[in-house]
């Protein structure tokens, strides 16, 4: 997807050539950009965590853009402009790519560990499971199988690969499962207990049992 050019906000123009009175030529220095993009990017990511967020929740057609803008804190037109259309938007979540990066960024073994935290501070502090909207698959209709074939790909396959030793795609597939019986007891059952523990007692916790698949 081809990312959209960045503009200057509204009530900010770019800087005019004060030496003629004209705005900036082809030999001027071009304003400064970095921190119009910096918040480009965060205002896109925001939208992307709205999404993540309902569409662990709710099927894709009852997903409107207003309730994504609504939880992003934008407008319906500014998802326009930076997604083009509803289609191209949701084309981003049906992609388990970066997350899965996230997930699996620690060494082998203290991956357990780090795989729990990561899911649970994904979804305290930026609203958003890594994993959890394998869980509602189903909801999605013919979407929902282009989510499990990513999935499996992209975390089952890629966790499988880092395993040495038998059953590593076993290994791998029940490490998952602990994952995501976690994220539903927290992020879907609310389960009081779990959601008022600390975090990293969780960590200690329940990383293990998540480890034990992972280190034959």
């Amino acid at each position: 997807m081809t990312t959209p050019s960045v503009t200057a906000p509204a009530g900010h123009p770019a800087e005019p050539d004060r030496s003629t009175g004209a705005g900036p030529g082809p030999g001027a220095a071009e304003a400064p950009r970095g921190p119009a993009r910096r918040d480009a990017e965060a205002t896109k990511a925001a939208i992307l965590r709205a999404v993540r967020h309902l569409h662990a929740r709710h099927a894709q057609a009852d997903i409107t853009l207003k309730a994504v803008a609504e939880r992003a804190g934008v407008s319906a037109p500014l998802i326009l402009k930076y997604f083009g259309n509803k289609d191209t938007l949701f084309a981003q979540v049906m992609s388990f790519e970066e997350d899965a990066v996230a997930l699996l960024d620690a060494p082998l073994a203290d991956l357990g560990r780090h795989m729990v935290r990561h899911v649970l501070v994904s979804q305290t502090e930026q609203g958003a499971d890594p994993v959890l909207r394998i869980v509602f698959a189903p909801l999605h209709r013919e979407r929902g199988e282009t989510l499990r074939t990513n999935f499996r790909a992209q975390v089952g396959d890629r966790l499988a690969a880092r395993l040495s030793g038998p059953d590593a795609g076993l290994r791998a597939e029940l490490a998952v499962s602990a994952l995501l019986g976690l994220s539903v007891m927290f992020g879907i059952v609310r389960g009081p207990h779990v959601r008022t523990a600390d975090i990293e007692d969780i960590v200690e916790r329940y990383g293990p049992l998540v480890q034990a698949q992972l280190t034959s």
